[in-house]
């Protein structure tokens, strides 16, 4: 009888081709700074900015409205404005570095901008006392 020999060794399958490698960019060789760029709208950032001060306070005074937000944009720089109102007595500065803080955090970190400034205007001051007086409890 014969000795039978083993069957040749099969090369392992080569992987398929990535169907998506003739379309994406980097297939093509086209650097990053060459594909395009993605721009974000002034009233987005301002709507990011607005959040992002309610965020810091905590909570709106009562009878008082939410923190507004305008927004200048230039060459991937946003310049904010926020007015809002706080109830007092508080720490009206404290509250105010604790907005600029967040909101250029959170500029930052969502639209990917930098954030030289945060000017911070506080439009009203809401007293207990005044609420109370408005009311006719006070005595």
């Amino acid at each position: 009888m014969a000795a039978q020999t083993p069957p040749p060794p099969v090369p392992p399958a080569a992987a398929p081709p990535d169907p998506g490698a003739h379309t994406r960019p980097e297939a093509k060789g086209i650097p990053p700074s060459e594909r395009g760029a993605t721009t974000i709208a002034d009233r987005v950032v301002a709507k990011i900015a607005a959040q992002a001060a309610r965020e810091a306070l905590a909570r709106v005074p009562e009878g008082g409205s939410a923190p507004q937000a305008a927004v200048a944009v230039h060459h991937g720089h946003a310049r904010v404005r926020i007015g809002l109102e706080l109830d007092y007595p508080c720490d009206i500065g404290g509250q105010c570095r604790a907005v600029r803080r967040q909101v250029a955090e959170r500029v930052e970190a969502l639209a990917g901008m930098a954030v030289p400034e945060v000017a911070v205007r506080v439009e009203r001051l809401h007293s207990s006392h005044t609420r109370r007086a408005a009311e006719g409890r006070l005595r």
